[in-house]
């Protein structure tokens, strides 16, 4: 045996011991587990379970995503973040309707040819639904890599994935692709953490170069690439009676496809310039305010939003606006944003 075999023995009996129970590793459903893998690209477990189980509910099939409404898809997804996915998860299923019949193809560059799927989501699904001998590399697969190998070049570049997915591969069992592939990922989640690893008692101390250079703490290298930028935005809610304004983001910006309150992008959001603002755009004074909120902060992975809601006593300017008048009552039909969410638990509107 290998040495590189023995590191994927002894991950699978380890796997095989301590894995967790989750829905998607009972089923050998490609489209379950396609499901599952887009949920938790940039989501915890804990917080992907509720979201699966409420999606497979509503949407059980590849024809019956295919045929939804994409504002149904997103609110379903609203509180996950990174909507780019649920919209691409919506155009890949109809792709999978008319290009395949409505089958999930069980082909590694077919999986690969759909709407959001990278070389990550094509290895896991096609691994684990069909066999295919193609290695994973996530976050978690990359940590377990770096150390095990003491891998100094950075995780996130060209040159880095890289070499991490050249080992990843040479690691793979390419008898039981599937099963090694999920190993390498729990054991990332559960065992080789980013912070304070228990690496006394892992059943790969006596193989891991990190530990054995006292490298585990460092490892792995990240270039700090991400150059977040502020942008502060103040939303209109117009209280008319039992009516309000709202607006669907269209613009290739974030949240695209989501619904919110017409929304100014002020200097900054003290309250001089927050009524300022106001008026300058809407072309009056009169206006009544019932409510102005302590400013909010939601942090993305490349901008941080200041936001701030004023609650208006008046009709909306539709023609200032670019908003369309629905009842108050409706409001949580919608897909709208954590942040809008957010004020909505703190404000029932």
């Amino acid at each position: 045996m290998t040495a590189f075999n023995k590191i994927s023995f002894i991950l699978s009996k380890w796997y095989n011991t301590n894995k967790r129970d989750l829905p998607w590793r009972q089923t050998s459903d490609p489209y379950r587990i396609w499901i599952s893998e887009i949920i938790l690209q940039q989501t915890q477990v804990r917080q992907g379970l509720n979201y699966y189980h409420r999606f497979i509910e509503r949407f059980p099939d590849i024809i019956s995503l295919a045929e939804a409404d994409e504002q149904e898809v997103l609110k379903l997804w609203q509180g996950l973040g990174y909507y780019s996915r649920a919209r691409n998860l919506h155009f890949a299923a109809k792709q999978l309707n008319n290009q395949f019949e409505g089958k999930f193809p069980d082909n590694y560059n077919k999986i690969l040819s759909l709407k959001g799927v990278g070389e990550y989501t094509a290895a896991a699904v096609g691994s684990i639904a069909f066999n295919l001998p193609y290695a994973v590399l996530d976050g978690n697969v990359a940590r377990v890599i770096s150390r095990l190998f003491a891998v100094s070049e950075p995780v996130n570049t060209v040159k880095g994935k890289k070499i991490l997915q050249n080992l990843a591969t040479e690691l793979l069992n390419k008898t039981e692709p599937g099963e090694h592939n999920q190993a390498m990922m729990e054991f990332g989640a559960l065992r080789c953490t980013p912070k304070s690893p228990d690496c006394n008692t892992c059943p790969l101390n006596d193989r891991c170069e990190a530990f054995r250079l006292n490298l585990v703490s460092s490892l792995p290298v990240k270039e700090n690439r991400i150059k977040q930028r502020t942008r502060y935005f103040l939303y209109l809610v117009f209280d008319h009676g039992h009516y309000t304004w709202i607006r669907k983001r269209n613009d290739k910006d974030i949240w695209q496809g989501l619904f919110e309150f017409p929304l100014l992008e002020p200097e900054n959001l003290d309250d001089d310039t927050v009524m300022q603002t106001i008026e300058r755009k809407t072309g009056t004074s009169n206006l009544e305010v019932l409510y102005l909120s302590e400013p909010y902060k939601h942090i993305l992975s490349h901008q941080v939003i200041m936001a701030r809601f004023i609650v208006l006593k008046a009709a909306c300017p539709e023609h200032v606006l670019r908003a369309g008048m629905i009842k108050k009552s409706e409001i949580t039909d919608y897909p709208v944003s954590r942040l809008t969410e957010r004020f909505f638990e703190e404000r029932p509107f």
